[in-house]
């Protein structure tokens, strides 16, 4: 009864809100139990809700040990009680808190110019060392949509992420969300005022602050909950008792593993289609375990509990409101948009240019070259093999001739063993002070490429100089115009040193992250790839006076301000095909839009079909590079050879529409690449698909994934959509179509209501970037359509923050009135004129078409009108 009186009056129609309450509930009328009672008061916990209590991995878990805690012991319902070596059955673990489970009490609050600031005290301690038995909690309601919590220890000073978070300038005058605090046990619950949603609940489990084990836990508003990086998985997390690693690690991607990158941020999606966000800033080893309840729990081993909540209220503003904390990305120079070419094993410069001028002759885009360590000389940093690639300056002025760029790889190990004197980057950065250093204060020496090596220590800006003059010295003898930052995590052969790991507490905390490799770089391992980007966008910039182009193996948060990232070392395989647009939506969701996967795989060797078709979806990853083996399209047979030279002339050809895409992506922190769900929020069936995306909010991309069709089957969300190359029309109540997918074509449709700029696409987009603008309009019902084009140089630092652009805004009024409004020019629009447009959904053919007063041919068919004159738009 006391639950149908709560779940009615306040409207709750969510059953997992019920189950909350129910399990609040509970933990009330368990207090009330003599403590004699308190086993049999376990059996009311049902196995959704039990939060695990020995989560240490390869422990045998006993009775005797988990009671040992204060916790109930309870085999799962299929398990046999004579085999406690499982610990826990399907991830439900047999050794979980009790509702009565000692935990903080909130002593005082006060208010404070934010929010208020409160002291929690523990009563006792807990089963892992160290314990903090005095916190302090501050909430701060820094915007309507945000809410800023820390938990730290007043008694001394523990590591901060070095992030600068830009700070509120007053208190949230009109909250969106409502905060409420439990005194005993504390906790922490957040509403949305609109809805009466809990979007967090920390009171479903103890919450824990010792020196190296920090967690608490919160129920979530649902099972959809995407984001929490880096790793291989579905789009959307499967809370079925999944526990996700974060701790930067070199391994080839695969499921349940952490890998390259630490992204603690997550969104999950409410009942009638708002959304929310959580962001815990803390770069410390975690794990983040999900579970069916729906709920979460954080465990990390250092640093602060510092966190976030975004209220939206749509996927969109989620995103919007996370890059506002860790920063918005960078706008791209325009080459980086364009086709990029690799591989391991090109041994020579003069063959690199071989296949370079290969596709020259083939009529293939290709706007940059990059080479692989094997360029270096003995794998050392800022050296070229003097012998295969004595060439190699020449081939990067070609490059330069031909409006084309050149990426080096590097990696931050710096070969340690050369005789003195003959290696300055090493001998330099020995003098200078800037390797991390072991227990004895001398250099750290692990072994990566080059054998033996030292390495830099990117959060010293000491050491941020020494790389700019080692890049400023290579840039002298090879000119490249960008950066490729590998094995950043950073990655060593052995573990620890040479010397091995010393014994102590940071080498063997008392909880393990699962598959966590330890190491004495206890704070900042995971910030390390991040702080290198940071060190080389510095350097490129005072280098080439251009925006820097840096792409980067391991990432953080605010990443997306320095570099891009591509998803390491796949495989040719489909189900890696498939993986890849999980993992570029994915880093969409944390700010780095500029993201893509190795086009036919890193290792093994692809089949002709599977690069076919990894070229095609590799034209709409915001950052298109093919990698590794001979793959690119000259290497296969002319019919696959035109298939991907089509995919990406078609890439080439929506150079100016994804180009704006960035600048939102730069100016508001929208995502690039983007999950259908973002655009249909209300519509549940879009809240698992990871086989399709969109560009923006329009253009809809349906690749095939599987070897041996010739069709595809897609989701069209309701509405109208228009097949980009032929116009035809599909009107969809939200059901999903079969498609047709011969070999040669990816299927593509545009979203009624949109106009997207397009150009004749050529070699190079700079080439491409200076032909005239083609519009394609696909009109809603009532014959309206809007889309937009931001221009600039392409390369200039800060053009929009020095207003050296151009924003144009396309519409068509319901009159089949196309007009054109620049709302900011700059001498770049001087270049830009329209000389064809695209009319898909016009109902029926017009008498005549007038282009400024003037009556200009046209045709029509099947409901589109096409027409070509010319126009400048400035």
């Amino acid at each position: 009864n006391l639950v149908n009186v709560s779940y009615c009056r306040n409207g709750f129609k969510n059953v997992n809100i019920v189950m909350l309450l129910m399990h609040n509930l509970l933990r009330a009328e368990v207090n009330r139990i003599p403590s004699s009672s308190h086993k049999e008061a376990c059996n009311v916990i049902s196995e959704p809700w039990r939060f695990d209590c020995y989560p240490e991995r390869g422990v045998v878990v006993t009775q005797e040990l988990c009671e040992a805690r204060n916790c109930c012991f309870i085999p799962t319902s299929s398990a046999s009680t004579s085999a406690p070596s499982q610990s826990r059955k399907n991830g439900i673990p047999w050794c979980f808190y009790p509702l009565d489970f000692p935990s903080y009490s909130l002593v005082s609050l006060n208010e404070t110019s934010m929010g208020v600031k409160g002291t929690l005290v523990k009563g006792g301690t807990t089963y892992y060392p160290g314990d903090i038995l005095t916190v302090e909690m501050e909430i701060c309601h820094e915007t309507d949509t945000r809410l800023h919590v820390r938990i730290t220890d007043p008694s001394s000073s523990r590591y901060e992420v070095p992030i600068s978070v830009p700070a509120a300038a007053k208190k949230a005058e009109n909250p969106e969300y409502l905060v409420e605090l439990t005194k005993q046990p504390f906790g922490l619950i957040v509403r949305r005022r609109s809805t009466g949603a809990v979007l967090l609940n920390t009171t479903v489990a103890p919450l824990f602050y010792t020196d190296q084990f920090l967690q608490f836990s919160t129920s979530l508003a649902s099972p959809y909950i995407y984001g929490l990086g880096e790793h291989r998985s579905t789009f959307l997390h499967d809370v079925r008792w999944n526990t996700l690693t974060m701790w930067a690690r070199d391994v080839p991607p695969m499921e349940q593993t952490n890998l390259y990158g630490v992204h603690p941020f997550y969104l999950t999606m409410e009942a009638g289609g708002t959304a929310h966000g959580f962001f815990l800033l803390n770069s410390n080893a975690m794990d983040v375990v999900l579970q069916p309840a729906p709920a979460l729990t954080w465990r990390t081993i250092g640093g602060i509990l510092d966190f976030y909540v975004f209220l939206g209220p749509d996927p969109g503003s989620v995103v919007e409101q996370y890059v506002d904390v860790i920063g918005r990305p960078a706008m791209p120079i325009y080459w980086a948009l364009g086709y990029h070419l690799c591989r391991w094993g090109y041994n020579s410069s003069d063959s690199t240019w071989e296949v370079v001028k290969s596709l020259r002759n083939y009529g293939i885009p290709h706007d940059t070259q990059w080479n692989d360590i094997d360029y270096m000389d003995q794998f050392k940093d800022f050296t070229f093999d003097p012998t295969n690639f004595d060439s190699l300056p020449d081939l990067v002025r070609d490059l330069h001739a031909h409006n084309q760029t050149y990426v080096i790889m590097l990696d931050p190990a710096i070969s340690s063993t050369q005789p003195k004197g003959s290696y300055w980057p090493f001998d330099e950065g020995l003098k200078r002070g800037v390797f991390m250093k072991d227990a004895e204060g001398k250099p750290l020496i692990g072994k990566v490429w080059p054998g033996q090596t030292a390495f830099p220590d990117f959060s010293d800006e000491v050491t941020h100089e020494w790389w700019f003059d080692n890049l400023r010295k290579f840039h002298e003898k090879v000119p490249f115009d960008g950066l490729w930052i590998d094995m950043n995590e950073p990655s060593n052969f052995v573990d620890g040193s040479m010397n091995g790991c010393p014994t102590n507490s940071l080498e063997n905390p008392p909880y393990t992250p699962v598959q966590q490799k330890q190491s004495t770089h206890y704070n900042l391992h995971s910030l390390y790839g991040l702080m290198e980007a940071k060190a080389s966008a510095s350097a490129l910039k005072r280098i080439l006076s251009k925006r820097p182009f840096v792409i980067s193996r391991s990432s953080f948060p605010s990443q997306g301000l320095y570099s891009g990232h591509w998803l390491g070392d796949n495989r040719s395989q489909w189900k890696d095909l498939y993986t890849s647009i999980t993992g570029i939506l994915t880093f969409n969701l944390f700010g780095i839009p500029l993201v893509g996967a190795d086009i036919c795989g890193f290792s093994e060797e692809p089949q002709e079909e599977l690069c076919v078709r990894w070229t095609q979806l590799g034209a709409f990853y915001p950052f298109t590079r093919n990698h590794n083996t001979p793959q690119d399209p000259t290497a296969f047979s002319p019919l696959a050879r035109e298939a991907m030279k089509q995919a990406l002339l078609l890439r080439y050809s929506l150079f100016p529409f994804l180009y704006t895409l960035f600048h939102h992506a730069h100016l508001h922190g929208h995502t690039v690449a983007r999950p259908l769900m973002f655009e249909f929020p209300g519509d549940v069936k879009t809240y698992g698909i990871d086989k399709q995306f969109l560009w923006g909010r329009s253009l809809l991309v349906t690749p095939v994934l599987e070897p041996g069709v010739d069709f595809v089957g897609g989701y069209f969300p309701p509405g109208l959509w228009f097949d980009y190359f032929t116009g035809d029309s599909v009107r969809s109540k939200g059901e999903e179509l079969r498609l047709d997918a011969p070999l040669d074509k990816i299927n593509l449709h545009l979203r009624e209501g949109s106009i997207t700029p397009t150009q004749a696409p050529n070699l190079t987009l700079w080439i491409s970037s200076g032909q005239p603008l083609h519009l394609v309009s696909a009109l809603s019902d009532d014959g309206s359509a809007s889309g937009d084009l931001f221009w600039d140089d392409g390369e200039s630092l800060d053009t929009y923050e020095t207003n050296q652009y151009t924003y144009i805004v396309f519409s068509v009024s319901q009159v089949l009135t196309m007009t054109s409004q620049v709302l900011h020019s700059s001498q770049e629009a001087s270049f830009l004129s329209v000389d064809s447009t695209s009319f898909y959904g016009v109902p029926e053919k017009p008498s005549r078409v007038l282009v400024n007063t003037r009556e200009v041919p046209f045709t029509y068919r099947d409901n589109q009108v096409k027409m070509r004159f010319m126009l400048q738009v400035h």
